[in-house]
């Protein structure tokens, strides 16, 4: 896998297959983009599960927080991490001690740990890194556009919309 240059269908096949999100590195901080991340991803409809030990038994943006990978007592679909790239060794070897195995683990901006994407390989796991989740869906989605922020998509078809409401755009865009 070429970790410098992910293809759209790559990162938009990851997206559409996972609901369940382990987002390792949590802030209770509304300023802090691991809490402006888990925000979004929650209000596209993934169940996003807040990992941090320094609030663990609390809640955070209604989900319960835990201590660790090992505490959540269900699958685990993607583990996004949001710490610092020695730290991304370690919680990709925790990720892959879990049964079943997460299909993903997903490394935010900035981070990158080349030896532990390839432990997770190894094991059938697909990797990304130094890539945001939020940055990607509103990419494929083309709600970044709405910001001004080029895409890199183009084409005059119109985009799918994720439901009633507020407007959101679903990952079924034409391609």
């Amino acid at each position: 896998m070429d970790h410098g240059n992910y293809t759209n269908d790559y990162i938009r096949g990851i997206l559409q297959s996972v609901k369940t999100i382990a987002l390792v590195g949590a802030s209770s901080n509304p300023a802090r983009p691991s809490w402006i991340v888990m925000k979004y991803l929650i209000e596209r409809g993934y169940d996003v599960i807040p990992i941090n030990p320094g609030l663990a038994g609390g809640e955070l943006l209604g989900k319960p927080v835990y201590a660790s990978l090992a505490d959540v007592p269900h699958p685990i679909d993607m583990v996004e991490i949001f710490r610092n790239s020695e730290a991304a060794g370690p919680i990709t070897d925790e990720a892959l001690t879990l049964e079943p195995l997460p299909k993903v683990i997903w490394m935010q901006l900035s981070v990158r740990n080349d030896e532990a994407a390839a432990r997770a390989e190894a094991k059938g796991v697909k990797v990304v890194m130094d890539r945001c989740p939020k940055i990607e869906f509103g990419r494929l989605s083309g709600e970044i556009s709405w910001q001004g922020v080029n895409s890199r998509m183009l084409s005059a078809k119109k985009p799918v919309l994720a439901g009633k409401g507020f407007q959101k755009l679903s990952l079924n865009r034409p391609r």
